[in-house]
This record gives structure tokens, sequence and C-alpha cells, in this order.
């Protein structure tokens, strides 16, 4: 879903009476201000790569690549799991972007 339909959706649930005045424009400055959706590629997602926090199992980088390709982080662990087994060199790349990518800041901590 683009941003125009998500605004659109917005509206209706707006007309509908389910989003008050301050929701509504609450949600769509936060839509405006998100900047592009993940997975639709451009430079912006590059720079919005972090490691997760929340969704790791050593550092972070499966999961950060997950939230900004849309790809579920699974398919990025199995991916690189095939890739050091069959070609070797899985296992550089992710330390390499565990090393250089940085980490989510904490929000609330």
């Amino acid at each position: 879903m683009n941003v125009a339909e998500e605004i659109k959706r917005l509206h209706e649930l707006h007309q509908a009476g389910a989003l008050s005045d301050d929701e509504f424009a609450a949600a769509k400055a936060r839509l405006l201000n998100s900047g592009p959706t993940p997975g639709l590629g451009g430079d912006a997602d590059l720079w919005r790569l972090r490691r997760s926090h929340t969704d790791r199992w050593l550092g972070g980088v499966c999961g950060g690549l997950a939230r900004v390709s849309g790809v579920e982080s699974w398919i990025w662990r199995l991916l690189f799991v095939l890739f050091v087994c069959t070609f070797g060199f899985g296992l550089a790349i992710y330390i390499l972007l565990w090393i250089f990518v940085p980490e989510d800041e904490l929000i609330g901590n």
C-alpha cells in the first residue's frame, strides 16, 4: 500500500467517525514524514539500515535487513547460512555488516 492509498484509508476512517480530527492529523503527519515505504528501494532505504535490538540472534543484522527490505528476518538468516555453506563468504559479509552498520537507538532508555 502506498502513501496515497494509506491517506485515503485514513480519510475514510475519519469520515466514518473512527478517528478524531487530532488523530487524523497526527496519523497523516506521521505518514507524510515517514519517507519511502520499506522494501521499495531507493537511497533512503540504505541510510535507514540499522541493526535491530528486538529481532536478533547474534548481532541484529538480519532483523535490520528485514525491516528495511520488507523480507522476513528468517529468510535473511537462511540466506546467510546458505552463503556460508555454499560459497563461504556469507560469514564475512555478516561480520562486516555487524561492524559497519550502526545499532538501533533504544527509545525510552
